[in-house]
């Protein structure tokens, strides 16, 4: 028959387990404090690079304060649910920032925002909203604040179609009203001729920007279809029909299938009058 250890030894071993019961436990609990550090850091971190780059962008623009857009910038979302950002929470930003007229040479887009960014980067006839102070410094980035925090988050933000007045989708809603009510004269947009319905009648040009071109302010609305070799898409599709039913009554409607190689060329070659690309 085994005989149970003595008293002493069992001691012993009832404080090693204890101790080394305490020393996982400690590790956890560090581990833990490390996280924490690390995800505050991180979060700081988004932060600082996130105001650096908006700071960067806006610096291009010389003469503005960039201090007090980014200011206003974050007076629009901190401490805001994320998903309750209204439009009009960007209005003193855009105030300070306005879009100026420039009678002729705004330029739209849908569904075509490489290719016509490529041009108007080349190109300084056109100029699309991601072209302007605010459009250039926010294009690309995506930011939210969060109740109860000081803070500007650049991950774990709504995305665009998650909720109607998240903080990005509210800035290009109000951006994008803006920059259209500042259009004059003879007005461009580019559509993807390659879909089955470049005029989509959800997007930010049929829902936002196309009721604000009116007429006598806004002469012509001209449509540069972009194609490619195997387009099926021509200027007599339907949803281009119904584009040129709501426009403003004296505003000139016209449209014209570009490919996109030309569109490419032509704004290689800056000696070319940029009427001529299309």
């Amino acid at each position: 028959m085994q005989r149970a250890e003595s008293g002493p030894a069992e001691r012993i071993r009832r404080r090693r387990r204890l101790v080394g019961i305490g020393v996982a436990v400690l590790v956890l609990v560090l581990l833990g404090v490390v996280v924490a550090v690390a995800v505050t850091l991180s979060l700081r971190g988004n932060t600082r690079t996130f105001k650096e780059t908006f700071v960067a962008r806006c610096e291009d623009f010389n003469g503005t304060d960039c201090e007090k857009i980014w200011g206003l910038f974050e007076e629009a979302y901190v401490g805001r649910d994320p998903c309750k950002v209204p439009v009009a929470a960007y209005g003193p930003l855009i105030a300070a920032a306005p879009f100026p007229p420039k009678c002729n040479q705004r330029i739209f887009w849908s569904k075509t925002k490489a290719v016509v960014h490529d041009f108007t980067k080349k190109r300084k006839c056109f100029e699309t909203v991601e072209d302007t102070l605010l459009g250039s410094v926010l294009d690309g980035q995506t930011w939210c604040g969060k109740e109860g925090s000081n803070e500007t988050f650049a991950t774990g933000c709504p995305g665009w179609t998650d909720c109607e007045t998240s903080a990005v989708r509210s800035f290009w809603n109000g951006a994008s009203a803006a920059f259209a009510d500042a259009a004059c004269g003879d007005v461009t947009v580019m559509l993807n001729g390659a879909v089955a319905t470049p005029f989509y009648n959800k997007s930010v040009f049929a829902t936002i920007e196309v009721p604000r071109f009116r007429s006598p302010k806004v002469r012509s609305l001209k449509v540069v279809l972009v194609t490619q070799e195997n387009s099926l898409t021509s200027c007599e599709n339907e949803s281009l029909k119904d584009l040129q039913r709501k426009l403003d009554g004296g505003i000139t409607y016209s449209c014209k299938a570009v490919p996109e190689a030309q569109i490419n060329d032509c704004s290689s070659h800056p000696e070319k009058p940029c009427g001529s690309c299309w």
